[in-house]
C-alpha cells in the first residue's frame, strides 16, 4: 500500500518505530546545545516581516541548491526583493527531491504554519500569503516560535570578545527557555594572517580591559573572558578546525612566535602550527578548570571558491567535506590533556563519513569511567545531518560504543524554523530501532527501548551538560 507523503508515520516503517516515536520521542523537549541563531533576535523577541526573512536569509543550504538549479546570485544573497527570492526558492524546491531540503522544507511548513501543500511555483503565492499573514500575529514572535517547538535549552555560538548583553537581557526578562552562550575562540588562535590577528587582539584588549603585549598577557585576557562567560552561564566551548593540531613546542618558542606576530610579522607554517597547538591545549586546560564541555567540529574545507568568497564572505555556501589526516593528531591532542588529567568532557563531530569508525573508536580510548559517555561522538553534522548521514553515524556509534549514552541531535542552524531537524533525527532513530526489533536483532522490550529513546532525545544531554 502506497503511503501518503509525510503523514504522521513519516520515516517510521514499522509498528514498533511508530510506537517509539509517538509515545516516547515526540513528547521530549528539545535540548539544542549547538546552533548559530542570533541571541539579539531572541532578546528583542523579533517578529519577521515575511517567510523569506526567517527562512532564506543566511541559509547557505538553500543558496547552494538554488545556484545548482541555475538561479542567479541576485536571488540568493543579492538585492532581489523578498518575494522574488521566495519565488526562486519555490521554483527550486521541486528539483530538490531526495535532497534533505525537500523534507526540511515541508516539515517546517507543516509544523510551524500548518501548511500541508507541496511548495512549487503553482503554490508559491498562496503559501507566501498564508505564512506572512501568520508571521504578523503574536503567535509568531521568535520567543513564541521557540515555545511552539518545545525547546528547553539553546546554546548559541559566541566569540570571547562578545559582551553577552543579549543573553543577560534574556535572563533578566525571565524567558523560561534557557539561552546560554557557548565559547568559540577560533579567532584567538587564527595566526595565519598577522594583520587580522592583531586587529582581533586589539578588540580583545578592550573587552578584557588588559594590555596584550606578551603571550602571558594574551592568556590572562582570554582567561578573564572565559571567567566572564562562566559567570553568564556558559559551560560549553566549541572549535571549528580542519583537524586537531598537536605539534610539539616549548614555552620559549610560543612566546617568541607571539612576539613576532604581535609586531606585525607573518609566521611560517611551522610557527603557525606550533602556536595553534599551544592555544588548543590551553583552551582545553581552561575548559577543564571550570568544568566545561569542549566541542570540536572537524573536517570542513572552507571557502573553496575564492572569487565568490572575496565577494560574499564566509558561510555563504562554498564549503565542502575535507580529507584531512584525523586520527594521529586527534589522538595526540586528547592524550596530551589526558596525561595531565585535564581532559574535560568532549564532543567530537566529523564531516567526512569515512571518519565515522575512526571517531567511533577514538572516543573509546579516553573514556575513564568518571562520566557516562564522557567522550562523545557528535551527531551527523552539516553535510551529514540528513537521514543517511545520521544512520551511518548512529550505526558506527552502536557498533563501536554505546548508542544508549549518546547526547543526541542539535540544529547547528541560523534559522528559528530548524527545530524540526530534531523531529527528523528522532524519527530516524526510532525507525532504526524499530527495524532491529522487527528483525529479531534486539528484544521487543518497549520499556527498555522507550527509555533509551527518551534518553537520547533529551535526558542524556540534560544530564551530560548539567546547565542547571
Amino acid at each position: 500500500m502506497m503511503k501518503k507523503f509525510m503523514d504522521e508515520n513519516f520515516l517510521l516503517q514499522t509498528q514498533t518505530a511508530q510506537d517509539l516515536y509517538h509515545n516516547h520521542a515526540a513528547k521530549m523537549p528539545i535540548f539544542d546545545y549547538h546552533c548559530h541563531i542570533p541571541p539579539n533576535e531572541i532578546a528583542e523577541d523579533k517578529q519577521f516581516e515575511n517567510i523569506t526573512q526567517i527562512w532564506l536569509y543566511g541559509d547557505h543550504y538553500k543558496w547552494r541548491a538554488m545556484r545548482t538549479n541555475g538561479v542567479n546570485e541576485r536571488y540568493c544573497t543579492g538585492n532581489a526583493s523578498d518575494w522574488e527570492k521566495f519565488e526562486k526558492w519555490a521554483e527550486t524546491v521541486p528539483h530538490t527531491l531526495r535532497n534533505p531540503l525537500y523534507h526540511w522544507t515541508h516539515l517546517e511548513l507543516k509544523r510551524f504554519f500548518g501548511i500541508e501543500k507541496i511548495l512549487s511555483p503553482s503554490t508559491a503565492k498562496e503559501i507566501w500569503d498564508e505564512c506572512n499573514a501568520k508571521l504578523q500575529t503574536q503567535e509568531y514572535t521568535v520567543q513564541n516560535i521557540i515555545r511552539k517547538a518545545n525547546v528547553h535549552t539553546i546554546c548559541t555560538t559566541d566569540d570571547p570578545v562578545d559582551s553577552l548583553e543579549h543573553h543577560q537581557a534574556i535572563k533578566a526578562d525571565e524567558f523560561e527557555v534557557k539561552v546560554l552562550p557557548a565559547w568559540r575562540p577560533d579567532k584567538a588562535m587564527a595566526v595565519d594572517d598577522a594583520k587580522t590577528f592583531n586587529k582581533y587582539l586589539d578588540v580583545l584588549e578592550e573587552a578584557a580591559d588588559e594590555n596584550i603585549g606578551s603571550f602571558d598577557a594574551l592568556m590572562d585576557a582570554l582567561d578573564n573572558r572565559h571567567q566572564f562567560f562562566h559567570e553568564n552561564g556558559c559551560r560549553l566551548s566549541d572549535h571549528g578546525l580542519e583537524t586537531a593540531i598537536a605539534e610539539d613546542y616549548t614555552e620559549s618558542e610560543i612566546k617568541s612566535i607571539f612576539n613576532k606576530i604581535r609586531k606585525g610579522n607573518e609566521l611560517n607554517r611551522e610557527e603557525i602550527l606550533k602556536f595553534k597547538s599551544c592555544m588548543l591545549y590551553e583552551f582545553g586546560i581552561m575548559d577543564h578548570s571550570r568544568g566545561w564541555t569542549q566541542q570540536f567540529h572537524l573536517g570542513a574545507l572552507r571557502n573553496n571558491n575564492s572569487r565568490l568568497f572575496q565577494k560574499l564572505g564566509p558561510d555563504t555556501g562554498f564549503d565542502s567535506i575535507g580529507d584531512f589526516e584525523m586520527a594521529r593528531p586527534l589522538s595526540k591532542f586528547l592524550d596530551r590533556l589526558d596525561k595531565e588529567n585535564k581532559l574535560t568532557k568532549t564532543v567530537l563531530y566529523n564531516l567526512n563519513p569515512r571518519d565515522n569508525e575512526l571517531i567511533g573508536t577514538m572516543i573509546g580510548n579516553f573514556q575513564d569511567g568518571s562520566v557516562p559517555g564522557k567522550i562523545q561522538f557528535g551527531s551527523g553534522w552539516w553535510f551529514l545531518d540528513q537521514k543517511d548521514g545520521m544512520e551511518k553515524q548512529m550505526n558506527a556509534l552502536s557498533n563501536l560504543g554505546l548508542l544508549s549514552r549518546f547526547v543526541g541531535m542539535l540544529t547547528d542552524s541560523r534559522s528559528f524554523l530548524s527545530y524540526t531537524r530534531h523531529e527528523y533525527f528522532r524519527r530516524t532513530l526510532c525507525n532504526m530501532l524499530g527495524n532491529d526489533v522487527e528483525n529479531g536483532e534486539i528484544p521487543n522490550d518497549r520499556e527498555l527501548l522507550g527509555q533509551m529513546v527518551e534518553n537520547i532525545c533529551f535526558n542524556n544531554a540534560k544530564e551530560y551538560f548539567k546547565f542547571e
